[in-house]
């Protein structure tokens, strides 16, 4: 995914929080297209209907209507096409144990929704950065949440 635009998909049904996320990408210096579906089934069916071209990364907030993120990830690990897509959750909680069984169920990062806009553009931009400077490979328990403590000094964005 290196020096390429990011096909990225999000899939957030509060259409704050999408307008948030598109704005803090374009403050952002990383090429990319973003689309975006607004519950569960949209995202399954989008999915589905993009087989040949399937995003880089897929940020999956966990609640919403018709089907939970949780829900999408639990069938896209079981795609054989989808279970490659990078999803990285995208939630305003961190309960410790959800966070534990998402990490088990294969997705890449976590990243909790934050309320300040500089730390929601520090937290997607810390994310993207991730995805295109590694291998995509789930990281170690520890560094699964990616927290604005850990990037808020080392990124000024």
């Amino acid at each position: 995914m290196k020096d390429e635009k990011f096909n990225i998909l999000l899939a957030d049904d509060d259409p704050d929080d999408r307008m948030f996320f598109q704005d803090a990408l374009d403050e952002l210096s990383i090429q990319a297209t973003l689309s975006e579906v607004t519950n569960g089934s949209d995202l399954m069916k989008f999915l589905e209907n993009n087989l040949n071209k399937l995003p880089d990364v897929l940020f999956l907030d966990l609640n919403m209507p018709s089907k939970s993120g949780m829900e999408c990830l639990s069938e896209i690990k079981k795609h054989e096409k989808l279970s490659q897509i990078p999803v990285l959750i995208y939630s305003t909680s961190a309960n410790p144990e959800v966070v534990e069984i998402l990490y088990n169920m294969g997705a890449l990062y976590y990243i909790r929704k934050e309320g300040d806009f500089s730390c929601l553009k520090a937290v997607i931009g810390k994310a993207l950065f991730l995805c295109r400077n590694t291998r995509l490979i789930q990281p170690e328990r520890p560094d699964f949440l990616i927290l604005v403590d850990d990037i808020r000094p080392k990124l000024p964005l």
